[in-house]
């Protein structure tokens, strides 16, 4: 078998995909990240090879995600990008025509507009967890609910209370207030679900035409409440990829696959840096007033790269030792 490797590296979660030459997923992984995003990226790739063949071949690696450096470093991408690209492009294998994504992850959310194809306009938020799927996260600990759950109550709301969802402090407040005053369980998770779209309309889409056809994806796509309540809110179908929670990945090894395009030949170390030792460090170099925060990998006293600069000063693109680091 011959393929090509995406890894989606963020906060949250490390997901890593296979795809064939023929664009099919052959396998996907969806772990926790847990503060460790090496830890993540190898053990990820030890639970990938173990739904691969072993005659496998990687023909091009891509990454994205927050630590998208990092983990291009570790596994020798051929390729490192942006996670709007990475997100933008998966959508457009989906569905050609996307004009839209709605993207919603645990600790961030996006919203990427396309038009004939191409990304003219983007927004993030990193900052407001009411935007994201740990607002749903720490209400569902709150009702002691699983979240996995929340779809299938969602769906049976009839008629959604109504959560003053700006906040993740003050939508807690009133949520315990409605529960005291005899609204039903499945109206306020459906009312939460309401919530969260009404920020991230307002908040990260304001002004913004979402124009179908649609694509939500990320982790909150599981939740069917969500799917509901985007609809309601903007009249329109919405459609949620069959890998909704791994498209960063398959992003990034789409873009994997073109960057390999005339016979390159790829730079990925193979499944075996799985067992590798890494050491990463940080510093702050003080050349100029841009106190820049330098972050530095290195495996057995050499150095693999250093990135974090304005002005690339300390970017390496191959080892060196040490001593002269």
């Amino acid at each position: 078998m011959r393929g090509y490797l995406g890894i989606d590296v963020g906060s949250v979660s490390t997901n890593l995909v296979m795809l064939t030459e023929d664009d099919e997923v052959a396998a996907s992984v969806y772990r926790r990240t847990r503060g460790q995003p090496i830890v993540a990226v190898q053990d990820g790739l030890q639970e990938l090879a173990t739904q691969l063949p072993e005659d496998v071949e990687v023909a091009g690696a891509g990454t994205t995600g927050s630590a998208r450096s990092l983990s291009g470093v570790i596994v020798g991408a051929d390729i490192v990008k942006n996670e709007i690209t990475a997100h933008a492009i998966a959508a457009k294998h989906v569905v050609p025509d996307v004009r839209t994504v709605l993207e919603i992850g645990g600790q961030d959310s996006k919203v990427i507009l396309l038009r004939d194809g191409v990304v003219i306009d983007f927004a993030m938020n990193t900052v407001c967890a009411a935007g994201t799927g740990s607002f749903l996260d720490h209400q569902s600990a709150r009702l002691g609910i699983p979240i996995e759950e929340f779809g299938g109550y969602a769906l049976k709301s009839e008629a959604a209370t109504q959560i003053a969802g700006r906040c993740s402090v003050f939508a807690e407040s009133d949520m315990v207030h409605k529960q005291q005053i005899g609204h039903r369980l499945e109206d306020i998770i459906y009312g939460l679900c309401k919530a969260l779209v009404r920020n991230y309309l307002n908040n990260l889409a304001k002004g913004s035409e979402l124009a179908a056809p649609l694509v939500f994806q990320g982790g909150v796509a599981a939740n069917a409440g969500m799917k509901r309540a985007f609809e309601e809110a903007l009249g329109e179908a919405i459609v949620i990829p069959e890998h909704f929670n791994v498209m960063g990945a398959i992003g990034a090894a789409l873009l994997a696959k073109a960057s390999m395009a005339g016979g390159r030949r790829t730079s990925f170390k193979g499944f075996c840096v799985s067992d590798l030792v890494y050491d990463t460090s940080n510093f702050t170099c003080k050349g100029c007033a841009n106190t820049c925060e330098i972050v530095k990998i290195s495996i057995e006293g050499e150095v693999l790269a250093r990135w974090g600069s304005r002005c690339g000063k300390w970017e390496v693109e191959e080892r060196v030792s040490a001593a002269k680091a």
